[in-house]
């Protein structure tokens, strides 16, 4: 929405500018993944979806807060390191004095990734509704959290359905990632909790095995039916190295995958995520956005670990090629 001054420039209107494209809320982690056939070496890192989001958005030049606590520890104070360098706001992060910050390991085996977590009683598992930053949920494009911030503790729940009530009183537009992690709640919980969060979201984002909990199957069009059904307005579900599918105004439409040499896809559908807002904040069609988006999350399979491999957005405009036109990223608007 916009307006014109006496002179016919058009400028923002003071409700529409806004001091992010991207408020994520959720909980970070310190990674250590394991190298391939390596058993006892690992390679230290940070991970958890909700911040692998933040700084894939961080990285293509997306304005990017993260809510969030953390232990006062080295781990924590490591945390914050990370995001100055990644020109993430952590103004509103909480340290918490009382709890640690959490811990994951990444192993390879046979049948894929195995996850360890140290996570039961961390610091942003004790966040609450209290602990949310109005100003900044009131000055964010787009609002960004997952099922597993909800999965991770009764308070952490209540102050996602709270973060999403104030973000979208103030005109955010609400992304919201299934992330079924069946280690963290029954999947009769998850179904329940996600089924009353989906009508609140304006995207909604899964994967083929987010899909297999929550509806018994993975055919698309069931899939897709299904979130419609529970009251998704746009859905996205992520088809890995196949790329992806959305559903708008009952509208279906497939996204190939990129051809890349991946050998690892942590924080893949994390990345995704990220860029798909990151696009969607310069204007993208959806369209657009989800092709970019199946690019990022292709490149980000390249290295190891959830974080370092996140690609800068030169890198997924080259990938992308001929597919799409896209406009070079400008968030200075």
């Amino acid at each position: 929405m916009t307006v014109a001054d006496q002179s016919g420039i058009t400028q923002q209107t003071a409700a529409t500018r806004k001091m992010f494209d991207i408020v994520s809320f959720g909980e970070p982690m310190y990674e250590f993944s394991q190298i391939p056939g390596k058993a006892r070496e690992y390679l230290q890192g940070f991970g958890g979806d909700t911040m692998n989001c933040a700084i894939a958005a961080a990285r293509q030049g997306a304005r990017v807060a993260y809510v969030t606590a953390v232990g006062d520890d080295e781990f924590g104070r490591q945390m914050f390191q990370l995001w100055e360098r990644e020109g993430i706001g952590a103004s509103a992060v909480k340290v918490d004095p009382h709890a640690h910050t959490g811990v994951y390991f990444i192993n390879h085996t046979q049948s894929g990734h195995a996850f360890s977590y140290l996570r039961k009683a961390s610091a942003a598992s004790r966040f609450g509704a209290e602990d949310l930053p109005v100003h900044l949920l009131r000055n964010t494009k787009f609002f960004f959290t997952s099922g597993i911030t909800q999965a991770i503790s009764e308070s952490a729940r209540k102050a996602v359905f709270a973060a999403i009530e104030l973000a979208r009183s103030a005109g955010a537009r609400i992304v919201f990632d299934a992330n079924v992690r069946s280690a963290l709640w029954r999947i009769e919980h998850a179904r329940e909790l996600i089924g009353k969060t989906l009508p609140l979201a304006d995207y909604f984002l899964l994967s083929l095995e987010d899909a297999e909990k929550l509806t018994g199957g993975v055919e698309p069009d069931l899939v897709l039916d299904w979130c419609k059904e529970k009251g998704a307005r746009v859905v996205v579900l992520k088809l890995g190295a196949d790329g992806a599918i959305h559903s708008e105004a009952g509208v279906k439409q497939r996204t190939s995958g990129f051809r890349v040499n991946a050998v690892d896809a942590t924080g893949a559908g994390d990345c995704f995520a990220g860029s798909l807002m990151t696009r969607l904040s310069l204007d993208d069609t959806l369209a657009a956005a989800v092709d970019y988006a199946c690019a990022a999350a292709a490149l980000a399979c390249t290295g190891y670990g959830a974080v370092d491999p996140l690609p800068q957005s030169g890198e997924i405009i080259e990938l992308v090629g001929t597919r799409s036109r896209l406009a070079t990223p400008s968030h200075n608007q």
